[in-house]
Order: structure tokens, then C-alpha cells, then sequence
């Protein structure tokens, strides 16, 4: 096991090496990346110096195009998406995922609507054959966010949870995912997306979290402190 900190990455965008170096310099326990990835070529390949360390959800980005839809959610890399999973690293720390967003085709809680599906299988019953992206649902739908997701994490325990959209305490935030947070009994929430990093400890008291963002291509190593 490496003895350092676990690294958050803030929305790389098709970078690399800031993390690499990162990772590599801080002799990492992990390094976790909070969506909007956009590889150039399969994750796996590009982190390739550090792979056995990475962990990621996707963003919204991840399903704007074909090929990097296909370089993140590579069979060789499925294994390392915490997307609707908890994971227990081998320092023992326990990370669930949530990645993509809220799109109002779907469940976009702030309107006070009921979503319009549950799931995914749900929305692709009605989506076009032409339309449908292998077999699925259309391809930007892949990255959102469905309120079976959800409730199947809230099932869960963990110690952090990461997300691609920025729970409550944010003006684009979903108190959705406090409630999400609370359910699983995390101690931290760390997200990415908004592509800035809002001092939010005013709070956490009554979140009952911890909640941190990282901004565009950022690196917060955790433990803070």
C-alpha cells in the first residue's frame, strides 16, 4: 500500500500530466478523477504510469462525442468506474460515485417534477430505434443521472462520496445529493463540474458532511490538512 494521500482531480478535459506528476510525487494511496475526463484515447491508456492507483466517475462531457464515450467506458477500464458502486481501497477507505448530471429529459429535481423515468431501461423503451446508442438510450443520456441510481447508492455505506454535480451547499448544487450523502452515512462529499472550489465549512455542521469541490484540472489531496 502507498502511504500518501488520496488525490481528487477536478474535470482534466483531455490532461494528463499535472496528475501524473501529482500522483507520482506524492507517492499516492489513490487518485480519483471527478468526471469530465474526455481521454484521447482509453483511460487506461493514458494513466497508464499510475493505473493501479486510479479510480473515476464520468461528466457530462464524456458522452458529447462517440470516441469519448468509447475511451471511458472501455471494457478495460469498467473495473475502476465507481459510478453507482462502493469501493473499499486498500487503505480501508470506503468511495462511492455518482457521476454524470440532472437533464430535465429525465429527472431534473429543482423544477419540483416527477421524473420522467426511473431508469434507463425505462427511457429507452421510448426512445427511437435510430436514435438509441448501443442498444440504449441516446448517447448524451448515458451521462444522466436517474433516480433509480440513486436510490440503489443510498443502499450503501461509505466514508466519501463523489459525484460529478455539486451537492446543496453550491447555487448550482442538488440538496438531493445532501440527502444522498446523509443516507450512505459519508463523512465527505467531493465533486467537480462547477470548476471552482467554494469554502463550504460554514455548512457542515448542518449538512452532517463535509463537502469540498475541486476546480478545473484541480488536485486536492486528502486528507485536508
Amino acid at each position: 500500500m502507498h502511504p500518501g494521500p488520496i488525490l481528487f482531480c477536478g474535470d482534466p478535459h483531455g490532461q494528463w500530466q499535472h496528475i501524473i506528476d501529482a500522483a507520482l510525487q506524492t507517492r499516492v494511496r489513490a487518485v480519483i478523477l471527478l468526471g469530465d475526463l474526455e481521454p484521447a484515447r482509453p483511460l487506461h491508456i493514458e494513466l497508464e504510469a499510475i493505473w493501479e492507483r486510479v479510480w473515476f466517475i464520468h461528466g457530462n462531457h464524456d458522452t458529447d462525442h462517440a470516441d469519448n464515450f468509447a475511451n471511458v467506458w472501455h471494457d478495460d477500464v469498467s473495473e475502476r468506474n465507481l459510478h453507482g458502486r462502493v469501493v473499499t481501497l486498500p487503505c480501508g477507505t470506503r468511495i462511492g460515485g455518482l457521476g454524470g448530471v440532472f437533464r430535465g429529459a429525465v429527472w431534473y429535481p429543482k423544477d419540483a417534477q416527477a421524473p420522467k423515468f426511473r431508469n434507463r431501461e425505462e427511457h429507452t423503451r421510448i426512445t427511437p430505434r435510430q436514435d438509441r446508442w448501443q442498444g440504449g438510450v441516446h448517447l448524451k443520456h448515458w451521462s444522466s443521472i436517474y433516480p433509480d441510481e440513486v436510490e440503489q447508492l443510498a443502499a450503501l455505506q461509505a466514508d466519501i462520496l463523489i459525484t460529478h454535480e455539486a451537492p446543496g451547499y453550491h447555487e448550482h448544487g442538488f440538496h438531493e445529493l445532501d440527502e444522498l450523502a446523509r443516507r450512505m452515512g459519508v463523512r465527505t462529499t467531493v465533486h467537480g463540474h462547477q470548476h471552482d472550489c467554494i469554502d463550504s465549512s460554514a455548512r457542515w455542521a448542518e449538512q452532517g458532511f463535509e463537502s469540498y469541490g475541486v476546480g478545473l484540472r484541480g488536485v486536492m489531496a486528502w486528507p485536508r490538512g
